[in-house]
């Protein structure tokens, strides 16, 4: 087997979070619901761009967010996605390296310009969310590096990625690459509705393919089309070697084989912002499991990233996981 280099490699969407401030009357004049998410075109994300007032720029997108994480717990991660050579594709790469992530994937100088998400917050703390997939949704087999995955223990796929035939082909080549490397994969569903455009592609994954899966509530309950938690824990038990389930305010699930594991949510004196919750808690998790701690721990680092990234505006840690982790007493200094 080859040297491990690191902990976890992420594929998915690579994004720029471009997030301003705004106030209510600007969402009007621009006829954009508050609240709400929407896709829009390079022309669009040019001309709102150029409205909005001072932001902040960093790198984001569900796996790039994952692996920013679990740096912050101090793992080794690395990412793969594609950008453009343009602005915000330096920008991506900037900003996730020194967060900690190891980036080598080559910007494309062909194609479409590198994906945006332009966030407005209101006074409120709303977040309007204007998301141009841009380069991102372009990611094709030959971006994958084998001798990345062969490097990590785990790869962690995001869902998010999957509407393309190209990227489709990259996830497959990343879990047969991973698995002839006797190394781990993992898959986050993302999303309900991404769920229900990929799901039989989704279960065979899963199921030929996947060690650990990522799914909320929602999404693990239309993966396998039933009415009920309690049904959807059945139905993926022994599909894959172990499935995380988180709940919200309920919690997490952890289900293996033949043992299932209840994880209690950290308290939050106020929930912000609960965009990156999922991505964190997965963090969490997969720097507990790369380190060989019981899952009951590795759901309690998920819970604690979870907590941080929810109590304050961003999908991002505002305090180094590990400082936190090492205070809760759940990693030794």
């Amino acid at each position: 087997m080859q040297e491990t280099r690191y902990d976890v490699v992420g594929i998915g969407n690579a994004i720029v979070d471009i997030i301003g401030r705004c106030d209510d009357d600007f969402l009007s004049k621009q006829d954009l619901a508050k609240g709400f998410m929407r896709l829009i075109d390079a022309h669009e994300a040019d001309r709102l761009y150029a409205l909005m007032g001072p932001s902040i720029e960093r790198s984001g997108g569900s796996a790039a967010n994952t692996v920013a994480g679990l740096a912050s717990f101090g793992g080794r991660a690395a990412f793969i996605g594609r950008v453009a050579d343009d602005q915000f594709g330096k920008v991506f790469w900037h900003d996730v390296r020194s967060a900690g992530v190891a980036f080598e994937t080559g910007p494309a100088v062909s194609g479409l310009p590198t994906a945006v998400c332009l966030i407005l917050v209101t006074p409120d703390g709303e977040r309007t969310m204007n998301t141009f997939l841009g380069a991102s949704t372009e990611l094709s087999a030959a971006e994958v590096d084998p001798a990345m995955i062969e490097a990590a223990k785990v790869t962690y796929l995001e869902g998010y990625l999957f509407d393309k035939p190209e990227a489709k082909e990259a996830f497959y080549k990343a879990a047969e690459i991973a698995a002839k490397a006797g190394r781990k994969t993992a898959l986050s569903l993302s999303d309900a509705f991404c769920v229900d455009r990929h799901r039989a592609d989704f279960r065979r994954l899963v199921k030929d393919g996947i060690d650990i899966l990522f799914a909320n509530e929602t999404e693990i309950t239309a993966l396998y089309e039933v009415n009920s938690f309690d049904e959807a824990v059945a139905a993926v038990r022994g599909e894959c070697e172990i499935a995380v389930l988180t709940r919200s305010e309920a919690g997490s699930l952890i289900v293996t084989g033949s043992d299932t594991v209840e994880v209690r949510p950290m308290k939050v004196e106020k929930v912000v912002d609960a965009t990156g919750a999922g991505d964190l808690y997965a963090a969490g998790f997969l720097y507990g499991y790369t380190r060989g701690l019981k899952l009951s721990d590795c759901g309690r680092l998920g819970s604690l990233a979870a907590s941080e990234v929810i109590s304050h505006i961003g999908a991002r840690p505002e305090r180094a996981l590990s400082v936190i982790a090492k205070q809760e007493g759940l990693i030794a200094d």
